[in-house]
């Protein structure tokens, strides 16, 4: 097999041969078709998420075929096309898996960072967290959606039923979020990058009714705020955009410091919250509606040798929407 490797962190990744893997007990081995670039990657590459696997093969957003199954592995076949996404494997026993809330459990793995990932030709994967995907949809459109989606989602859900949705930060995760909540009825408010027209058009164009910088006030109050970029300093920002009793819901793995701010802006019982990992069901719950949902993701694809050209785009903002690796 073939990987992209992280060596250490801070450092370019290297094309690498690999000896083919085998799936021990309870895994299933995927070739990849796609896995997408998520900003996790980022955090991953730059050392930004402590105590990585090194060297470690990158990527959370998979799209791929078994081709070989562990012993004791049932309900997946030779040939199934699955999506394997971050959350790689939970202990099954810990308090928070025995409440249904694994996202938090004690002992678990990631894809990506704590194990091997999909910036490869093929990935070996907890059976369980291998997720059926059919045969609808093109496998670089789906590959965003195992971790911009599923989070999307999740931090959607967090947001509570209010109509007014504010989004900061409108790439992978932004743009689908902002597709699912139209569906739902709600209206899209969209804050970017300061001077960011070009993004904003790409906001309006998918159903936003307002798109302007993130140091642009709201023009309504908010029912509730979803944060996807990494900048501590838009929380209090999106806390004088909500009404009162509104919800700012922090939906990344890593985020600058939050700065000081007044008690008056979260007083009237906002509330900050914050999003973490993904269940199983909300992967049931999601993927299995996506098509009544109409999503459209818009992707930049790259073939895997160039996987340090996506993250370096990525990082500089240069496409809208979801870079997805195709080995």
């Amino acid at each position: 097999m073939k990987a992209m490797v992280l060596n250490a962190p801070g450092t370019p990744l290297v094309w690498t041969d690999l000896p083919d893997r085998q799936p021990g007990e309870g895994e299933v081995r995927v070739k990849v078709l796609a896995c997408g670039v998520c900003r996790t990657d980022l955090h991953v590459a730059d050392g930004e998420l402590p105590h990585p696997k090194s060297p470690i093969i990158p990527g959370h957003e998979i799209v791929g075929r078994i081709d070989a199954i562990g012993s004791g592995v049932t309900g997946l076949a030779l040939g199934e096309r699955v999506g394997v996404p971050w959350l790689g494997h939970t202990c099954g026993v810990c308090p928070y898996c025995r409440e249904q809330r694994e996202n938090l459990c004690d002992a678990p793995l990631f894809t990506g960072y704590t194990r091997d990932g999909g910036f490869a030709t093929a990935v070996v994967a907890d059976a369980r967290f291998a997720f059926p995907l059919g045969e609808a949809g093109a496998d670089v459109s789906l590959a965003p959606l195992l971790c911009a989606g599923l989070i999307g989602w999740r931090s959607l859900k967090i947001a509570g039923p209010g109509r007014r949705l504010g989004i900061y930060g409108f790439g992978a995760a932004g743009h689908i979020v902002a597709q699912v909540a139209r569906w739902q009825g709600r209206e899209v408010y969209a804050f970017t990058r300061p001077g960011d027209t070009t993004t904003q058009a790409f906001a309006r164009s998918l159903g936003a009714v307002w798109a302007g910088g993130s140091d642009e006030a709201s023009p309504e109050p908010l029912d509730a705020a979803i944060i996807y970029a990494t900048v501590g300093d838009l929380v209090p920002l999106a806390l004088k955009a909500v009404r009162k009793g509104g919800r700012v819901v922090c939906a990344g793995i890593h985020m600058s410091d939050i700065p000081s701010f007044p008690y008056r802006i979260l007083w009237e019982e906002r509330e900050l919250l914050s999003v973490a990992n993904l269940t199983r069901q909300d992967g049931i719950e999601f993927l299995g509606r996506v098509p009544e949902m109409g999503v459209v993701v818009r992707t930049t694809t790259y073939p895997l040798i160039e996987a340090n050209q996506a993250l370096a785009d990525l990082r500089a903002g240069r496409f809208d929407g979801a870079a997805v690796l195709v080995p």
